[in-house]
């Protein structure tokens, strides 16, 4: 990354892809449509990260808070799921794309599950971006699991620190997310990444997700450039020169 502050980019980029619903009433169509657009814009957006050298993109597909949605609907996106791992595996993995999925998968399906596998397996070896998709994800689900996870592999108490249990929080491959983005006008964070974002920069646009598309991906990295990242610290101010 260069130290030019105009060329610096997120490393991960993290997004609540909000505003399918909307999308689709606003043009009279049932809700499924605006979800099957969502899908071709995530797909955009993916070679658009790969454009700018964004390492990490984590996209909120499906919240463990979903369910309570018509049951129409979330078979409609479970259905859609599985149709888009056929229709763009191999376009991601010819992208250089790895896909990670994470989340609670004991609730989905066998056939949903094994196409969550051939993903992860297929695409293993590629490094130009992970994307990893958050599926029947909570944020404190997340923790919850953590903290199982490590009193299971006999962690003592006395030793459990903000980085041992980062150690087995989903998302212990990648950098916590850098820029967080959501769309659909919303200004919450929705039970989404939690732990990972306590000092993630936050924009959140207007735009309904399945327009989004690079200039808005642009506008979000330039709202992140020109923020003072200090991390909880103070940064010294540069020294003044004696006349």
């Amino acid at each position: 990354m260069s130290n030019d502050s105009n060329k610096i980019v997120p490393r991960h980029v993290a997004i609540v892809m909000d505003g399918n619903g909307r999308w689709a009433k606003k043009r009279f169509l049932p809700r499924f449509f605006g979800h099957k657009q969502g899908v071709d814009t995530l797909v955009k957006v993916v070679q658009a990260c790969i454009d700018r050298d964004i390492e990490h993109l984590t996209v909120y597909a499906f919240s463990s808070e979903n369910w309570k949605r018509p049951s129409d609907e979330v078979s409609g996106l479970m259905g859609l799921v599985l149709a888009a791992v056929s229709r763009y595996l191999a376009r991601m993995g010819s992208m250089g794309v790895r896909i990670r999925i994470i989340g609670d998968r004991e609730a989905v399906s066998a056939k949903l599950r094994n196409a969550w596998n051939e993903a992860e397996s297929a695409t293993a070896h590629n490094s130009k971006l992970t994307l990893s998709v958050a599926f029947n994800y909570g944020g404190r689900w997340d923790i919850v699991q953590a903290c199982k996870s490590a009193m299971q592999a006999g962690v003592q108490p006395q030793d459990l620190t903000e980085a041992k249990l980062s150690e087995f929080m989903a998302m212990n491959y990648a950098p916590d997310p850098d820029l967080f983005i959501r769309t659909g006008g919303e200004v919450r964070i929705s039970n989404f990444l939690l732990w990972q974002v306590a000092y993630t920069e936050f924009v959140f646009s207007d735009c309904l997700w399945p327009d989004f598309g690079e200039a808005q991906l642009d506008a979000a990295i330039e709202a992140f450039r020109e923020r003072d990242r200090r991390f909880g610290g103070v940064k010294e101010a540069p020294a003044v020169a004696e006349a």
